[in-house]
């Protein structure tokens, strides 16, 4: 595969979620009764996805040019994970297991991601549904000038099939530091349905190249990472809706997994993991709409393979 295999890919992915938004907008506009509302907001989602397609474009573009000047080659890699839980943001979304396949097209410093939730329970009512699609665009590279010192910036459209749920678009932006336990912080601005909200993310990882061997040549690592999650009054006010409502800024959520990859030949790897997730502010706490449970404890497994 080749830059401009990328070119195709990365454009038939643009229009589709273009397509999919204009599909969603014609059925709406078959309803019989039609509000002025969902007229607006019929268009709202037309113009953002227009400019998620757009952004696929000129991502592909980017990476023809990119082409002509450097000897990168296309990377594609997939995974399908299975989690006991569904933990977003300290957001209990699945409460039962749920399949998540994903697939990355990388380019250079340029990656394209496209992620999904498959439900495998009927605890709400969406047994074997796609409930969640999300369309991930990133540009990760070094800091000019600042050794150790790495940056990202994207966009991440999430998209909910099946559900009552509305889409939403966030952009992103982050530091990451090649120091002991890579410390790392994101900004997360939600720019659509919860225009205004902000998500902030500190994390902390470990890796152990080798921790044994399951079988001869097919060593054991351990990742250990963590991550403290605050979020600011409009994001609470959107996402935590249970009881009273939070209308304050506040901690939202500590992670911490455990990860035991196990490298194969020919690009694949399996990957178990243990994971805890808690709610940290005692006005989330109370407003928790989406579980009786305050904290959380599930294992994953995560099967993938390079190209």
């Amino acid at each position: 595969m080749d830059v401009y295999c990328l070119f195709g890919i990365l454009l038939v992915m643009g229009l589709a979620v273009c397509c999919c938004y204009s599909a969603e907008i014609d059925a709406n506009l078959r309803l019989k009764h039609k509000s002025r509302r969902s007229k607006t907001m019929g268009s709202k989602k037309l113009l953002i996805g227009s400019q998620i397609a757009m952004v696929f474009m000129v991502f592909s573009a980017c990476s023809v040019a990119l082409a002509e000047e450097s000897s990168s080659t296309l990377g594609v890699d997939f995974s399908v994970d299975y989690v006991g839980k569904y933990i977003w943001r300290g957001q209990n979304l699945q409460d039962d297991g749920a399949i998540q396949p994903s697939i990355n097209l990388t380019y250079g410093n340029l990656t394209a991601n496209v992620w999904g939730s498959v439900e495998m329970s009927s605890i709400n009512n969406n047994s074997g549904e796609i409930t969640e699609v999300d369309y991930t665009l990133d540009y990760s590279d070094a800091f000019p000038g600042l050794e150790g010192v790495g940056y990202s910036i994207g966009v991440i459209n999430y998209q909910f099939p099946n559900t009552t749920v509305d889409d939403t678009t966030e952009l992103y932006a982050g530091l990451s530091l090649d120091w002991l336990f890579s410390p790392s912080l994101t900004f997360y601005r939600d720019v659509d349905e919860v225009k205004g909200g902000t998500y902030v993310s500190l994390g902390f990882s470990h890796s152990f190249d080798s921790i044994g061997e399951i079988v001869s040549g097919v060593p054991i690592g351990l990742d250990v990472s963590a991550s403290l999650g605050w979020a600011n009054k409009t994001y609470n006010k959107a996402y935590w809706t249970g009881g009273p409502g939070v209308n304050t800024s506040g901690m939202n959520d500590f992670v911490l997994s455990i990860a035991f990859p196990m490298e194969f030949s020919n690009g694949w790897s399996l990957t178990p993991s243990l994971n805890y997730v808690t709610l940290m502010d005692g006005d989330i706490r109370d407003c928790n709409g989406f579980s009786e449970d305050d904290s959380f404890f599930f294992a994953g497994i995560s099967l993938s393979k390079s190209f």
